[in-house]
């Protein structure tokens, strides 16, 4: 699809949903904002750099207090509104009249065949039980079994509009982390970011992707910021720095050299810039 198309699309989508807002109309905006992140995530972002800011715009209202009341209210006066009751029609009596067809009558059930243990045919037979052996008495306490906890399911998949929104937002707190010469972790993120939701670990890895693909060719890599423990690289950093466009090396040494230089590019890189 053209850039042009999108453009043209993007914009009457923001149109819609700026009208929305005015009414008030929370379910109609909400489609449209889904809508709009969907259709800027056909463009590169460097495209649909004014649109994406009014995004950012209309995100700050939806979820705002006041919008969120608004939203609470609208439910609350669906769920009061009388159900219709339908009216009953009148069945009309049939112009034929059909004779039922005749039931067959049901086949004659055989009777059961129950063998007697000494007629029973050999290939049928149980085996028969061995004598009994009395059960080993316990020299020890009894074991002690861990059970494990069965793990919570893992997040659906988010569409390509919703990871370039989270994506959108995410840079903007990774360039602040950059200038305050840190590293974070997807917990601290959350913590920091209340409405991201919780992602599936490949999203996690696909939104660190987008963060970056957006960036100039000198500007050093936001998605080595985002560590494991105690300040350790994110082991999924080297595929997503290949698929940038960096090599890290083959061997672990080699790829935690190229992830620390990184980190200190990015702390350099943002340190003065607004």
């Amino acid at each position: 699809m053209e850039i042009a198309t999108i453009r043209r699309d993007l914009n009457h989508t923001l149109t819609e949903l700026g009208r929305a807002v005015d009414k008030l109309a929370v379910a109609q905006a909400a489609d449209l904002y889904a809508l709009a992140w969907q259709q800027a995530a056909q463009a590169p972002p460097s495209e649909t750099r004014q649109q994406r800011a009014r995004l950012a715009e209309y995100k700050e209202i939806l979820s705002s207090r006041r919008w969120q009341e608004e939203e609470r209210r609208q439910a609350a006066d669906r769920s009061t509104q009388p159900v219709p009751v339908p009216v009953p029609v009148p069945e009309q009596e049939p112009r034929t009249v059909r004779r039922p067809r005749p039931v067959a009558e049901p086949a004659p059930v055989r009777p059961a065949v129950v063998w007697s243990s000494d007629k029973m045919p050999q290939q049928f037979r149980p085996p028969s039980p061995g004598p009994r052996r009395p059960p080993a008495a316990r020299t020890g306490p009894a074991p002690v079994v861990f059970r494990r906890s069965a793990p919570g399911p893992e997040p659906a998949l988010l569409d390509s509009g919703a990871l370039w929104e989270i994506a959108t937002q995410l840079r903007s707190h990774l360039e602040q982390v950059a200038r305050a010469g840190a590293t974070t972790t997807w917990p601290t993120i959350r913590k920091r970011l209340p409405g991201l939701p919780r992602l599936h670990r490949d999203d996690e890895s696909v939104v660190l992707w987008l963060v970056d693909e957006e960036r100039r060719d000198d500007e050093p890599l936001l998605a080595s910021l985002v560590t494991v423990g105690d300040r350790q690289m994110h082991p999924r950093f080297p595929a997503i720095a290949e698929q940038l466009g960096l090599g890290t090396g083959r061997t672990p040494a080699q790829q935690r050299s190229a992830w620390g230089y990184e980190v200190l590019r990015a702390h350099q890189y943002w340190r003065h810039r607004r």
